[in-house]
């Protein structure tokens, strides 16, 4: 009888540890998923999800938007954005006179494609993520981009991957595989034509005003 016990202890512990080990071990620790798509808590105000908008993996470069919009398309120039009619001079829902800064849910893509309460980071979370993560660039599953890890304590084992996922200009995506560029919900101050993005390469990154009608990449956010 004790050895039967004894048995079925040990089968048990086996099957703890079995289900404690990771897989894949480039999945980021800590993660969980919420609407069927996983996120990691990097322990900052917002939890970050695995994947772009439109990618099946986290190295998956997934789909392009222009800002505000939330339906890819052949060719990204304002002859084809939502938000104007005169190429760019002015724009009809987010400019300065209606003094919407930043996307509503309806113009968002991670809330539109994701649903429930993900939605697009803002610029001061883009900013959030830079300064309390350190940042290397490496390649993942043979894709370069960011590994970004949190430097917070209890939450340095987490990380996220950013593909080097290029933009599309015009009909033309460009850049892939040595940039990337991922849009905030957050337009850009005084100027009605740009947003800001996230962009980097091997050697930098930070905030930049980019042009509205850009396809950039979408990273979702939960609150």
């Amino acid at each position: 009888m004790k050895k039967s016990i004894f048995v079925s202890v040990f089968v048990f512990s086996a099957a703890l540890v079995l289900v404690g080990c990771k897989s894949n071990p480039n999945e980021p620790e800590g993660g969980s998923s919420t609407n069927g798509h996983k996120y990691v808590d990097l322990g900052l105000s917002v939890k970050w999800a695995t994947m772009n908008v439109g990618a099946t993996t986290p190295e998956g470069y997934g789909d392009y938007f222009a800002w505000g919009e939330t339906s890819t398309k052949d060719t990204y120039d304002w002859s084809t954005y939502f938000d104007t009619n005169d190429g760019g001079d002015t724009f009809t829902k987010y400019n300065n006179e209606g003094g919407k800064t930043v996307l509503d849910p309806g113009d968002d893509a991670a809330h539109v494609h994701w649903g429930g309460s993900w939605r697009m980071p803002t610029k001061a979370e883009w900013q959030e993520l830079i300064d309390n993560c350190t940042w290397t660039w490496t390649t993942q599953n043979g894709i370069n981009g960011y590994k970004v890890t949190s430097n917070k304590e209890g939450y340095t084992d987490r990380f996220i991957f950013l593909p080097a996922a290029g933009s599309r200009y015009d009909s033309d995506l460009r850049y892939v595989g040595s940039s990337g560029g991922y849009w905030s919900s957050s337009r850009g101050e005084g100027y009605s034509d740009y947003a800001w993005d996230l962009r980097f390469s091997s050697g930098r990154r930070g905030h930049y005003g980019s042009i509205r009608g850009y396809g950039r990449s979408v990273r979702p956010v939960l609150p």
